[in-house]
């Protein structure tokens, strides 16, 4: 086995398409084109069971033109520190949508996927195959419950 797959063993990365949701209503609303819309692809972002929800570099934030909401005390492996929350990020992945708050990773950092996302999109961790899978949706089987 190489060192990079001894190193990521256990890991699991995925493919996110992450969309301004606010530029998806002005587009809805006339007041953009639908070309104008932001949006990125990027690979290997690492499905993080570790994180709460989804965290983009400020590159990313930028590239989107995402809002600020709020500024949060955050807690890492080495401390608590300060970070910066944005809005209306709309994630797409296995033809399933949602749109989550996004928190501000320090310069560098890559993206990470946390467990709300997962958890709202019904997306479960292959870690045998290291992937991702969605959960049933469907007429006889779903993930989403009302108990």
């Amino acid at each position: 086995m190489s060192e990079a797959n001894q190193k990521n063993r256990g890991k699991v990365f995925t493919t996110l398409t992450i969309i301004n949701r606010a530029d998806q209503i002005r587009a809805e609303d006339g007041v953009i084109t639908p070309d104008e819309i932001r949006s990125i692809t990027l690979s290997n972002v690492l499905v993080d069971t570790g994180a709460t929800t989804l965290c983009l570099p400020p590159e990313a934030i930028a590239k989107l033109g995402l809002k600020l909401l709020k500024e949060v005390d955050v807690a890492t492996a080495t401390d608590i520190r300060k970070s910066r929350i944005f809005q209306d990020a709309t994630l797409s992945m296995f033809d399933r949508e949602g749109t989550f708050d996004c928190l501000e990773l320090p310069g560098g950092r890559d993206a990470l996927l946390g467990v709300i996302p997962l958890e709202s999109l019904g997306l479960e961790i292959d870690l045998k195959n290291q992937a991702l899978k969605p959960l049933p949706i469907s007429p006889t089987e779903t993930y989403l419950t009302i108990l």
